[in-house]
């Protein structure tokens, strides 16, 4: 096995300290056959949960294979770029930390939510912990930090994998205890010809930060971590699938269960039950649940009105399933009948959207910056038919025009996060393994005086989640109805 100087500087600490664990490489069988000998560790495993996990896999639909393809996937992306723009260094650390605990108030801890970046690479749940890659010239290793074995705090917050299972669990070459992170670092300042890779703006390991900073040489991996992660394996598609197929079904049942006089919270109540009974671990994000004039509002969140009839609510909501996200936007009026009003505006928000998933990968849709100046000219050309928008105007004017009645792009990528890969530009060719959104909306302000009264304090969105296939063809991963005859069945439970 091939060592490098800064493995070699490290492991002569662990060895006079005696805690160094012994490395060795596992096949995907023997890691298999040791996770069947061995039960509980910090997070769930084939073994004590089924439901969740199939034999293989580190994480729900991921194998511990695909996660170490992950990593190989970075360093030699790494490598390669180096070789170009850092030809002197002989030595690259990455270095990913995990989210750590945050608490509402004192001892009360928030739902605990991992770091994307991290989970994405190691396929560890635990909170406190740090991935580290470090690539030679001709070799590379993992080393993962994990918090140590401590009984008592077992006790209160629940089993900790711990460093003496952590090549076994998760497949890197080396494991060593969070208490070693700072002598570990402290040996990193001393070496040579050395490039340290970390995303200081976005860590949430305020111990970690200030030695790093000491070091020269200091880069930023975010923007080769988002572009492998913009692209989805099948695996990845088949969580992204589920997730979308739970969070539909999640919002048919609430738009089912609405009527005029509902509290929007409860609404709000009624879709996170319904995502969470059919297997989502948490809501995506704080959903909008906006009725009447609240919908003017893109992302009101106080959820707290009564609504009326006549009415339409907005609900925009998402679930998180195996780690990736859904994210829905459904318009609909709770007494089951449009307005002439809110009838004319929903179906040129609905024909925009119908056009916009038609477009994508031909003209005007390459590319999501694309489908935002598609949208502005086709949101325009509707609301000129609807006499919103004066005839005369054209181009670019139109295209204003029309921005002010939908002031936000169209689209976003979407996966582990919701905004996911957000330094992946919008300007990138789309291309297989992308997800994505289609959103246009009309918001009209109760006050906006150059509307006509009727179409005051009107705010509407669609939203579905989409997918580029393995065969270049676009798949609509959302079901939930939006045909204006289709919506009002199933408010009328109908269907």
């Amino acid at each position: 096995m091939i060592i490098g100087r800064l493995q070699r500087g490290f492991i002569s600490y662990i060895q006079n300290v005696s805690i160094r664990h012994k490395t060795t490489q596992f096949s995907l069988k023997d890691r298999i056959k040791y996770l069947d000998q061995v039960k509980i560790y910090g997070q769930p495993t084939h073994q004590t949960h089924p439901h969740l996990l199939k034999q293989g896999e580190l994480v729900q639909g991921i194998t511990s294979e695909e996660i170490s393809y992950r990593r190989l996937q970075l360093i030699e992306t790494i490598r390669a770029y180096s070789l170009t723009n850092f030809p002197s260094v002989k030595t690259h650390l990455i270095v990913i930390p995990s989210a750590v605990k945050k608490h509402i108030s004192s001892s009360i801890p928030y739902v605990f939510r991992q770091n994307s970046d991290f989970i994405y690479f190691s396929g560890c749940l635990e909170q406190d912990s740090v991935l580290m890659m470090e690539i030679n010239e001709k070799s590379h290793k993992s080393i993962l930090f994990l918090r140590p074995k401590d009984k008592n705090q077992e006790l209160w917050d629940g089993i900790r994998t711990g460093s003496e299972n952590g090549v076994e669990l998760f497949g890197v070459e080396e494991s060593y205890s969070t208490f070693h992170l700072n002598p570990f670092l402290q040996k990193v300042k001393n070496l040579k010809n050395l490039l340290i890779w970390y995303d200081e703006k976005n860590s949430e390991q305020s111990t970690i930060t200030p030695l790093l900073k000491t070091l020269d040489k200091f880069e930023n991996p975010t923007k080769f971590i988002h572009t492998l992660r913009w692209i989805k394996s099948e695996a990845e598609i088949e969580l992204m699938r589920k997730t979308c197929e739970i969070g539909s079904n999640a919002v048919n049942e609430t738009i089912r269960k609405s009527y005029p006089g509902i509290n929007e919270h409860q609404i709000f109540a009624e879709v996170d039950y319904q995502s969470r009974i059919n297997g989502a671990y948490i809501l995506a994000y704080p959903p909008v649940v906006a009725s009447g004039r609240n919908a003017t509002t893109i992302h009101y969140i106080n959820n707290s009105q009564i609504t009326q009839d006549g009415d339409m609510v907005l609900l925009d909501a998402g679930c998180e399933y195996g780690g990736y996200s859904s994210d829905i936007t459904r318009t609909w009026p709770l007494n089951g009948q449009f307005t002439d009003p809110q009838r004319i505006l929903y179906e040129v928000v609905l024909n925009v959207q119908k056009d916009l998933i038609n477009c994508v990968l031909n003209e005007g849709g390459y590319t999501l910056d694309e489908l935002f100046d598609t949208m502005c000219t086709r949101l325009g050309k509707y609301l000129q038919e609807a006499s919103l928008i004066p005839k005369d105007k054209t181009g670019h004017e139109l295209a204003r025009a029309a921005f002010k009645f939908c002031p936000h792009h169209v689209s976003h990528y979407l996966g582990m996060d919701v905004h996911d890969t957000p330094l992946v530009s919008r300007s990138n060719k789309l291309v297989p393994g992308n997800v994505f959104t289609v959103e246009p909306g009309i918001y009209i302000p109760h006050d906006r005086a150059d509307v006509p009264e009727e179409f005051r304090g009107i705010g509407l969105r669609i939203e579905d989640d989409v997918m580029i296939n393995k065969n270049m063809k676009l798949e609509i991963l959302t079901t939930s109805p939006k045909e204006p005859d289709d919506l009002i069945k199933l408010i009328k439970n109908e269907v």
